[in-house]
C-alpha cells in the first residue's frame, strides 16, 4: 500500500473489522462504537432476527429447534452476506443515531485477510454497501494490525506480524507498505478449543461444555496456567466435569495438562513450519531486520498463555505481544483514517481512545442487540436503492 493510497483513506469516515469472533466499528468523531460478538440469532420458521452480538452469543447451545445462532463470518471473511448485513445494520443503528448517518457511512474502510480471493473481497464490499456505504476501501489484515501495533510499515525495513485470529493465524513480513511474504495456518482459539474437546472425547469419552474449555486453555500452553487450578484440580492435574458419551450422565475425570499439550502439537507444528517457510521466501536483508526487531503477535489468540514463549524457543527470534492485541486491526484502521501515511511512515503510536470522552461501550460490558433493539435498528439504518462497489 503506497503513501498516496494511505492518504486517500483519510476520506473514509467509518472503519469495520468483521472478525470471526467479534465485529468492531470505529467512527470518526465517535471512536469505537461497536465491539460485539459476530453472532446472529434467527427464527428459522419466520426468518425474523431475534438478537445479535452478545445477546445472540449467550444463546449458543441453549436454543430450541426453531431458533438458530448463525456466525456470518468465518476465517476472517463473510460467508453469509445477508446475515452479515443484518448484523452490522443492527449493531450500528442505534450507535450512529446521533451522527449524520448517511454522511458517516459514505466511505467505509474494512479489513480482509491478506490471501483473500476476489469473491471474499466482494463479499466484504457487498456487506457494507448493503448497510449504506457508497464506497468501500479494503485493507489487508497484516497491514492494519502492523500499523495498529505502531510498526513503520511504509519504510524500507522489514517487520513481521502474526495476526492470531479465532480460526486462523496469518503470518506476514511487511515492507514499503505491502506484504513481502505471507502465509496462513489453521491455528486459533477455536482450533485449540476443538483439539481439547476432541481429545477428551476420544481419550476419556467425555463431552465438555464450551464454558469449561477456557480453564484448560490456561493449563495448555503456559506453566502459569497449570498452577492456577481454575479447573478445580490439585497439583499438576485438573478435574474436568462433563457428560459421559455412553451413559449421558455427568462425570468427572482427572486430566494431566501435559496430555493436552500433546493434543494441539500438530497445529502448533504447522504454525512453526509456516513461519519458517515465510522467512525462507524473504530477501536476506529483510531477514536481518527481523533478526534485530523480532516478530509481533496481534489478534485475540495472541493472549494464549505460553504461545509467545514457545515461538521464542523454537524460532530463536524476539517475540513481542502487542498492547491490546485484539484491537490492533481496528486501531490500525482508525490511525490510517486519521493520519494517513504519516502514522505508518513515522511509526507513530496507534490510535487510543480519548480519556476525556465517555466510553461508548461502557467498558465493553453493555449488552445491545436484544429483540427490541433489532427492530428499531433495522428500521433506523437506510438500505440504498442501488449498491455501489
Amino acid at each position: 500500500m503506497s503513501c498516496s493510497s494511505l492518504e486517500a483513506l483519510t476520506r473514509c469516515s467509518v472503519a469495520v473489522d468483521l472478525g470471526a469472533a467479534r465485529t468492531r466499528v470505529y467512527a470518526k468523531g465517535a471512536g469505537l462504537v461497536v465491539d460485539q460478538p459476530s453472532a446472529v440469532a434467527v427464527n428459522t420458521h419466520s426468518g425474523a432476527l431475534i438478537a445479535v452480538g452478545q445477546a445472540a452469543e449467550r444463546m449458543a447451545g441453549r436454543t430450541p429447534q426453531h431458533i438458530q445462532v448463525i456466525r456470518p463470518v468465518s476465517n476472517g471473511h463473510v460467508v453469509d452476506i445477508e446475515m452479515a448485513r443484518r448484523m452490522v445494520r443492527t449493531l450500528i443503528g442505534e450507535r450512529l443515531r446521533g451522527l449524520k448517518r448517511r454522511r458517516t457511512m459514505q466511505r467505509a474502510l474494512a479489513v480482509v485477510p491478506h490471501d483473500a480471493d476476489p469473491l471474499m473481497r466482494r463479499a466484504a464490499v457487498e456487506t457494507l454497501t448493503g448497510v449504506g456505504a457508497r464506497h468501500v476501501e479494503l485493507v489487508e489484515a497484516p497491514i492494519a494490525a502492523a500499523i495498529g501495533c505502531g510498526l513503520p510499515v511504509v519504510r524500507a525495513e522489514g517487520a513481521m506480524v502474526l495476526v492470531c485470529g479465532t480460526t486462523t493465524t496469518q503470518i506476514a513480513v511487511v515492507s514499503l507498505g505491502a506484504v513481502v511474504a505471507g502465509g496462513t495456518v489453521n491455528l486459533g482459539g477455536e482450533t485449540v478449543h476443538h483439539s481439547v474437546v476432541q481429545y477428551l472425547r476420544n481419550r476419556h469419552e467425555l463431552l465438555l461444555p464450551s464454558q469449561d474449555v477456557r480453564p484448560l486453555h490456561l493449563a495448555l500452553l503456559g506453566s502459569g496456567g497449570v498452577g492456577d487450578r481454575r479447573g478445580g484440580g490439585t497439583g499438576n492435574t485438573l478435574e474436568v466435569q462433563g457428560r459421559d458419551v455412553v451413559s449421558g450422565l455427568a462425570r468427572t475425570v482427572t486430566v494431566d495438562p501435559e496430555e493436552l499439550r500433546g493434543a494441539v502439537q500438530t497445529p502448533l507444528t504447522g504454525l512453526l513450519d509456516t513461519i519458517r517457510a515465510v522467512l525462507h521466501r524473504c530477501p536476506p536483508d529483510l531477514v536481518a531486520d527481523l533478526a534485530e526487531r523480532g516478530m509481533v503477535l496481534a489478534g485475540g489468540t495472541a493472549l494464549l498463555p505460553g504461545l509467545a514463549e514457545q515461538l521464542r524457543e523454537h524460532t530463536g527470534m524476539t517475540v513481542h505481544v502487542a498492547q491490546e492485541p485484539d484491537l490492533c486491526a481496528i486501531n490500525g484502521l482508525a490511525a490510517m483514517m486519521t493520519h494517513g501515511a504519516g502514522v505508518a511512515d513515522e511509526g507513530a503510536a496507534p490510535w487510543q481512545p480519548d480519556p476525556t470522552r465517555a466510553d461508548p461501550l461502557s467498558g465493553g460490558r453493555e449488552v445491545i442487540g436484544g429483540p427490541s433493539a433489532v427492530a428499531a435498528a433495522e428500521a433506523a439504518v437506510p438500505v440504498p436503492e442501488q449498491e455501489a462497489g
